[in-house]
């Protein structure tokens, strides 16, 4: 809905709202105009059922609404007199409507002093259940979300099994824009998997001015831009999601609003100079690792089980690849060149490599393993006596596999030609050569995504938007490139493009738990006592602040303990 849909929809409301009420106002000892008074109508209201006025505000905030609004009914004709279990049933399934019947067909009178204890053991459980969901919903929508690391991409410097407070005021909290949605859940109702939102209605997309700007090589969670995922981890055909309920990623913003981008035998350039990552960044990249033996447990445990990065398979130099390209591209398979000496030339496949080399009947090279590690580990490892030698291994073959899924950007994860990150108010030239760049955030982010009908496409050498020739296009927001640490097992940026700024949903600040998958969860092994209580910014090695919270946390239960016996023991 666009802005003056939603206006009209709001004075319907509040038409509705005087039609429903303005009698029990007049009972209530208030003017029958009160009632029909956008936001001062619910701060009379407050008044009537005995409320606190900042109730109102929470009317207002979107998601939260869906909880207070049927409280405020249910209140309403418990003020007047209504109190039974049947009464409360009615005014729910009427979604509200009931208030009519009780406006103009019973008289009624106003309870002014109201009780507002409920009068069962069910009815206190339940208000307390009630009110601790939005107080709950407001600090996970507006102030911090917790967050769970469930990926490898930022390896190592977020763990899978990180347990994470994302701060949303410190880019500002962007205001929800599904409007009927579950409280303290996202996309789907736990357990069942079932959506947990209607798409409609929609509110345009509004944010809280935030602390900071994205700085680059900030950590960042935001929402998919290209998310066609019904659950996390089961993708699904021509899924379109809201923004607000697409799946988050955790990725390190690597360029920021304004930046050239390019990739240079994996490092990141910025504005044609290397980027210095920050001390706690550790960078995994894809290491071609040749054994003095088969590869076996051990090796395994050298290098670590959640690193692996798979066998290679080695062809004869005697057998065409090339002739057999269609077969393996039917077999769902890819091999990527690793070196060639003079009998074989050694490749990793995209599937299986058994299966690979079982397909083209020919054999695994059982001592070259490929191994996703720091430089630095390369370099303490390469004295192991295990080991023969430790190479980077650097894709070099082009592919269209990478953003933009075109044949005139073909590059792949480790060299990508430079690239402007569009930034807001700016203008830019539009070719038909640089089209494919920007046409998904002309058409979708800028365009379907804000209620426009765009639609990019050429004609000769001239680009048409809607029909209209362009030669440039000025960008309506900011936007961002975000990779993972872990570059040869993250999919990012460098695959389905840029990050637009309303889909940015908070900052990682705070490691609270951290639980290791691969330990037995019969002892204290699984914990990573060493990342509980951590920060995720900041220089030098994480420091567990644990100790601190365990010692102020008994601090003050000690406190409260004094406080309540000398209480208990002070004559009246």
């Amino acid at each position: 809905m666009t802005l003056p849909e939603w206006f009209i929809f709001f004075l319907v409301v509040q038409v509705v709202h005087f039609l429903a009420t303005w009698k029990l106002y007049v009972k209530a000892g208030r003017q029958a105009w009160e009632a029909a008074v956008p936001v001062y109508n619910a701060v009379i209201l407050m008044k009537i059922i005995n409320r606190p006025w900042w109730w109102v505000i929470l009317i207002f905030i979107p998601v939260i609404n869906i909880i207070m609004i049927p409280i405020i009914w249910v209140e309403t004709i418990r003020s007047f007199g209504q109190n039974s279990t049947k009464d409360t049933l009615l005014v729910l399934v009427t979604l509200g409507f009931y208030i009519f019947y009780v406006n103009y067909a019973l008289d009624v009178t106003h309870i002014a002093d109201r009780s507002l204890k409920p009068r069962t053991g069910a009815g206190e459980w339940t208000s307390s259940i009630l009110f601790a969901i939005v107080a709950a919903t407001v600090v996970h929508t507006y102030f911090m979300q917790p967050y769970t690391i469930p990926t490898g991409s930022l390896e190592k410097t977020l763990l899978v099994g990180d347990f994470l407070f994302v701060s949303k005021f410190h880019y500002g909290a962007r205001i929800p824009m599904t409007t009927v949605s579950l409280p303290m859940v996202h996309d789907s109702v736990p357990l069942t998997k079932k959506k947990s939102y209607f798409k409609k209605p929609q509110l345009p997309y509004m944010r809280i001015p935030g602390l900071q700007k994205i700085k680059r090589n900030d950590i960042v969670v935001f929402s998919w831009p290209a998310d066609t995922v019904v659950q996390f981890f089961k993708k699904s055909k021509g899924v379109i999601k809201p923004i607000d309920k697409k799946s988050n990623y955790v990725k390190r913003c690597v360029a920021i609003p304004g930046d050239t981008l390019s990739l240079v035998n994996g490092y990141v350039h910025i504005n044609g100079v290397k980027t210095v990552l920050p001390e706690r960044a550790k960078p995994l990249y894809k290491h071609l690792v040749t054994l003095k033996g088969e590869l076996n447990n051990s090796t395994l445990d050298l290098f670590g089980r959640d690193y692996y990065g798979g066998s290679v398979v080695k062809i004869p130099n005697n057998i065409m690849i090339k002739e057999r390209t269609a077969e393996l591209i039917e077999k769902r398979a890819y091999l990527e060149y690793i070196k060639k000496d003079s009998s074989y030339t050694y490749f990793t496949g995209g599937v299986e490599n058994n299966q690979v080399a079982k397909y083209l009947n020919i054999s695994q090279a059982n001592n070259m393993v490929l191994f996703n590690m720091t430089e630095k580990e390369a370099i303490e490892r390469k004295n192991n006596p295990q080991i023969v030698d430790i190479q980077r291994h650097i894709i070099k073959e082009k592919t269209t596999r990478v953003f933009p899924q075109n044949n005139s950007f073909a590059a792949n994860e480790d060299n990508m030609a430079s690239l402007y990150i569009p930034e807001e108010g700016k203008t830019i030239g539009i070719t038909t050569q640089n089209i494919p760049l920007y046409k998904r955030i002309i058409e979708v982010y800028e365009g379907r995504e804000i209620g426009l009908a765009n639609k990019i496409t050429t004609r000769g050498t001239e680009v048409l938007l809607n029909g209209t020739p362009i030669k440039e296009y000025t960008f309506k927001q900011d936007y961002y490139w975000m990779m993972g640490d872990n570059r040869h097992n993250s999919e990012d940026s460098r695959f389905w493009g840029f990050v637009p700024f309303n889909h940015v949903v908070g900052k990682p600040v705070f490691v609270f738990f951290s639980k290791d998958g691969s330990k037995n969860m019969s002892s204290l092994d699984w914990v990573r006592w060493d990342r509980v209580f951590t920060t995720v910014g900041g220089d030098g090695e994480p420091k567990s602040y644990l100790l601190y919270f365990l010692i102020v946390l008994a601090g003050y239960f000690g406190y409260s303990y004094v406080k309540k016996r000398k209480k208990a023991n002070t004559p009246e």
